[in-house]
């Protein structure tokens, strides 16, 4: 009889969730599936473009005897602390789910999200200005200006995306507050091997365990402007003779050799001021939430 997935990270994306998932696949005791991002849960989720995972092919991904003698499995999917269905989906589905939520600065947030869906070769963010992308998301909230190659139209509402005070008491509701675990990746990056020895202890796995904690999926730039625009278009020609996961493996191949590790562009001082000012109350909410101040949100901590 297959195990069942037991441990869920939850996301949010561009909160350290790809480094967390490195480091949980380098524990003996865990095993993590073969693939990040399945989004088994979560029907609410408006996927493009992707066929849905069915309930035999999920659970394939935990059929192994390595999985059947780990302490617990793991399925690590950046879009189910959005959903609004995947913890109660997860809690149906496993008695004993556990979730790891993932959050971070919500300025910071949604700025390395933009900066990420720009370097997407298929064009999942087309318009170059971030005030200008926030400015679209009335127009993108009503279905217009969703370019055809975005696999998830939500992810270009980027408020909503960092609204983690709600989407963190959904987890919570949904799983019971001690099932969930709340890392903030800016606390993470700051004492990685703390962070991850109060983790594995809260999922009952040996916490002394030594991780390799060196920079996961740092920053990039596009290399080439032309090439990442030219990643978007697929001659029609090509999809009938190349089958879509070798033009997939390849277009993910030449979306890594267009780009390069960078520090990021700093937000300007004036759009990182107005949203600062604009979304200090949901930096409250959340802190609210998790019952404790954060200091590396507040000014004398924040890091641009």
């Amino acid at each position: 009889m297959t195990a069942l997935p037991d441990t869920f990270v939850l996301g949010a994306p561009k909160c350290g969730t790809t480094a967390l998932t490195r480091y949980l696949e380098a524990h003996p005791q865990l095993f993590v599936a073969d693939r990040k991002d399945i989004h088994y849960f979560g029907a609410d989720l408006g996927f493009r473009n992707r066929a849905r995972e069915t309930r035999t092919t999920y659970l394939q991904r935990f059929a192994s005897p390595e999985a059947a003698r780990a302490a617990r499995r793991v399925d690590s999917s950046v879009w189910y602390l959005y959903s609004r269905q995947a913890a109660e989906e997860m809690a149906a589905f496993t008695p004993d789910a556990r979730g790891i939520a993932l959050v971070r600065h919500p300025v910071d947030a949604m700025y390395a999200l933009w900066s990420q869906l720009r370097l997407n070769g298929l064009g999942d963010e087309t318009i170059d200005s971030f005030e200008a992308a926030l400015a679209a998301e009335p127009d993108r909230a009503a279905g217009r200006r969703i370019p055809a190659h975005t696999p998830l139209p939500e992810a270009l509402l980027y408020r909503q995306v960092v609204s983690f005070s709600g989407q963190l008491e959904r987890a919570f509701t949904a799983l019971g507050r001690d099932r969930v675990h709340v890392i903030v990746q800016e606390e993470m990056k700051a004492d990685t091997a703390g962070t991850l020895r109060t983790l594995f202890q809260w999922l009952g796995v040996d916490p002394d365990v030594s991780v390799d904690t060196r920079p996961v999926n740092t920053a990039k730039a596009v290399r080439s402007e032309g090439l990442r625009r030219l990643l978007r278009y697929t001659p029609a020609g090509l999809k009938s003779a190349v089958p879509v996961g070798v033009r997939q493996a390849v277009s993910k191949r030449l979306r890594g050799l267009n780009a390069r590790h960078a520090r990021r562009t700093p937000l300007s001082d004036a759009t990182r001021a107005r949203l600062m000012t604009e979304l200090q109350p949901e930096v409250d909410r959340i802190e609210a939430v998790l019952g404790r101040s954060i200091a590396a949100w507040h000014p004398a901590g924040q890091s641009t």
